[in-house]
């Protein structure tokens, strides 16, 4: 071997030490940021003319495990959907209210029972039966309360809803964007690794959002498609198109189209369902939370303020009613229609002919809410049949009650328990996903930067460095020789 050659040979290797050492010193100063793969210089035999020629840098390789990734994306997609639900079915039951909390549903009808039987008693003291129409009105308004707030978690919902479809345009825009900076990149044979990180963080963005399948296409660019075969992204990006929708009352649902549903390209795409388009991600949930259950709860509010209107309104309850008439609880000041029952519970409203703030008189409610005079202040017949109908058993005629025939604080119950297991059940998946997800994501991170180690291929790097500057030294100190011949 030639001295020149000698030389050659250790001046590639000086520049290939002084390319590791950028590489670590990157990767270290990188170890914290979130999206940064771990960068390692690929490295091969020069050879010229069939003859070893020092060594050749061959780029810089991101080192991501695809198939871990990958995995880690769908669990966080399913921990965020669980996430939602979760806080949906959490602020539903405090709305509700558990049986131990004096301003819960359940205690506002057992106080409205318990005021019946304490008139009972007593159906000559105005204040006791002052006392059943306080009760009846802050169940009334409990109910209305409730449903007003299902309402404005269904247009929370709905406007999350608007505010994500427009995170998921940007991030499809910014990712092919980065498609056409890559191929450039590529083109002009210039390093692009930061590149690829971008593009990986947007694209954790967006599955998280709609879980996805990932295409790696020629020059590292990338198509994007959801686990339902709706394609995101090939070379230009798809565009989702929602429209937001406030107020929303109970009667509005996506079926009726008087919701927005979502669109790819203006073509209508499902929402719900395992073979949704968009399923399993915190999009979709945000759908079920507006479309199904708020729907549910509050068609089983509304089944409740049902049972109230008709368990009272009943002529052979009180005689001077007549067929049609509205008992204590009315639809709005009305009697029942079994055929409009939806958003019930926030019509729902004590008789005003009880409420002598309405013109009425609480004596009614002892003689009958069609008695034009007072009877005998003795008489509880009225009150006592009251205080028996609101123990009678009775079917549902909708929601998803089951378990048979209730009384009044039977269907709170009910209601209550219904809320309270699907928040256990959403507390249950939350738990099981989000250990799953941190399970996933410590087994990446693990690939990620270990400065221990990087510190030690730098003390590596510093003696090839050194060996190498040694071997230029020794030619340099040769040809000193030989020029002095």
């Amino acid at each position: 071997m030639s001295i020149s050659a000698t030389l050659a040979n250790a001046l590639t290797g000086l520049t290939a030490a002084s390319r590791a050492a950028q590489v670590v010193s990157n990767n270290v100063a990188n170890s914290m940021t979130e999206g940064y793969a771990r960068r390692e210089l690929s490295l091969s035999a020069r050879q010229v003319g069939g003859s070893g020629a020092g060594v050749q840098v061959d780029g810089v390789i991101r080192m991501v495990d695809e198939t871990l990734l990958r995995e880690m994306r769908l669990a966080t997609a399913a921990a965020g959907s669980a996430d939602v639900a979760a806080g949906f079915f959490s602020d539903a039951l405090a709305i509700i209210g558990t049986p131990e909390d004096i301003s819960s549903l359940g205690a506002r009808v057992t106080g409205f029972e318990t005021a019946l039987i304490e008139a009972e008693s007593r159906p000559d003291s105005e204040a006791r039966l002052t006392n059943v129409l306080t009760s009846a009105q802050s169940l009334a308004g409990k109910l209305n309360d409730i449903s007003d707030a299902f309402q404005q978690m269904r247009v929370d919902a709905d406007e999350r809803i608007s505010v994500e479809v427009g995170r998921l345009n940007d991030a499809l825009s910014r990712i092919a964007s980065l498609n056409e900076q890559i191929v450039r990149a590529k083109s002009a044979d210039h390093d692009y690794p930061a590149l690829l990180d971008q593009q990986q963080k947007l694209i954790d963005q967006i599955s998280e959002l709609v879980p996805l399948r990932k295409l790696q296409r020629e020059n590292d660019t990338v198509a994007l498609y959801t686990l339902g075969g709706a394609l995101l992204l090939d070379i230009k990006p798809a565009r989702f198109a929602f429209t937001h929708t406030e107020p929303i009352t109970p009667d509005m649902t996506l079926a009726s189209g008087a919701l927005s549903g979502l669109s790819i390209n203006g073509q209508p795409v499902t929402t719900s369902g395992q073979n949704a388009a968009i399923s399993g991600g915190v999009l979709s949930e945000f759908f079920a939370v507006r479309d199904f259950h708020s729907v549910e709860l509050q068609s089983n509010l509304d089944e409740l303020a049902r049972d109230l209107v008709s368990r009272f309104e009943d002529p052979t309850l009180d005689p001077t009613l007549a067929i049609g008439d509205p008992g204590i609880f009315t639809d709005g000041g009305g009697g029942l229609d079994p055929l409009d029952t939806s958003g019930l519970a926030q019509r729902i409203s004590v008789n005003a002919a009880v409420d002598p703030r309405a013109g009425g008189e609480v004596w009614r409610l002892r003689d009958g809410l069609g008695a034009t005079t007072p009877g005998p202040a003795g008489d509880a017949t009225l009150l006592s049949a009251l205080r028996s109908r609101a123990e009678d058993l009775r079917a549902p005629a909708g929601g998803t009650f089951s378990g048979g025939s209730k009384s009044v604080s039977g269907f709170a119950a009910a209601l209550t328990s219904i809320a309270g297991q699907s928040l256990q059940d959403s507390r249950n998946r939350l738990s099981f996903e989000t250990a799953r997800a941190e399970s996933i994501e410590e087994a990446f991170l693990a690939q990620g930067v270990d400065t221990d180690r990087e510190l030690q291929k730098l003390l590596l790097i510093e003696q090839a460095y050194a060996a190498n500057a040694r071997v230029m030294k020794t030619a340099d100190d040769l040809i000193q020789i030989l020029m002095g011949l």
